[in-house]
């Protein structure tokens, strides 16, 4: 079937060459970050001694982690995995730009501007939410899990596989948690929630926020079971003015 912007094999070609495009820019950051191993990893495992920026404004006692491989591929596998990560963080903005240009075309020019604005904000808000965690959620996390024990008997034996795998996983469950402003922006300007029906329900929001906040970094101390429920807070508290602010006006 034909049309004046092409036919379905045209469209499915050029589809083709964007995700060949997008593929190769983002083989090409994660084989620049495989080649840059000692910088790489230097941010990787900065956080599991107190020597890290965070512990250091917080007046941490001295601590360290040590690491340890039992896998004869563990380490390299590893590498791999975390450069793959970083080419694909760091090449996300072309994807995004990339994809954008695909299907503009067969968009109204509010459209558009809407679509421009929910990729734009969503990355930023996911990169926010990944350095929140980098910062501030992650290192706490190691730091109490890291050096628990149950008795003075029992030494902790963490492997490489087991921080990284957490430093991953919980950078990617903060940055969809970041999401909260866009998306709520997104239902409000839908209809399905209100600015008002959210500040009637902050007391409940709240209380879900610290269930979270709880399962995020499982500490027993309430100072930072505070500090990471802080920012969630402030994001439902701007998610609150965002769906007020749409609702007067457009995209």
């Amino acid at each position: 079937m034909e049309s004046e912007s092409g036919t379905f094999w045209q469209h499915l070609d050029v589809l083709r060459w964007v995700i060949l495009r997008s593929l190769g820019v983002a083989v090409g950051f994660g084989t620049a970050a495989f080649f840059m191993k000692d910088g790489l990893f230097a941010v990787v495992l900065a956080p599991r001694t107190s020597d890290f920026i965070t512990f250091r404004l917080m007046g941490t006692d001295a601590f360290s982690i040590h690491l340890m491989n039992t896998g004869l591929t563990e380490q390299f596998m590893t590498h791999i995995r975390v450069a793959m990560y970083a080419g694909l963080l760091c090449a996300a903005p072309y994807i995004i730009y990339e994809l954008f240009r695909f299907v503009s075309p067969g968009l109204y020019a509010n459209e558009r501007r809407a679509g421009l604005w929910m990729v734009v904000s969503g990355y930023l808000m996911f990169v926010l939410g990944t350095a929140v965690n980098y910062l501030l959620i992650f290192p706490l996390t190691v730091r109490f899990l890291g050096t628990y024990q149950v008795s003075p008997d029992v030494d902790n034996m963490l492997t490489l596989q087991s921080y990284v795998d957490t430093l991953i996983s919980m950078s990617l469950v903060m940055g969809v948690i970041f999401e909260l402003p866009v998306v709520s922006a997104i239902l409000g300007k839908m209809g399905f929630i209100n600015g008002r029906q959210m500040s009637r329900y902050r007391r409940h929001a709240i209380v879900a926020i610290l269930v979270v906040a709880a399962i995020i970094t499982p500490t027993t101390d309430v100072f930072t079971l505070c500090i990471v429920s802080l920012p969630i807070c402030l994001l439902y508290e701007a998610s609150i003015v965002i769906v007020k602010l749409n609702n007067r006006k457009s995209f």
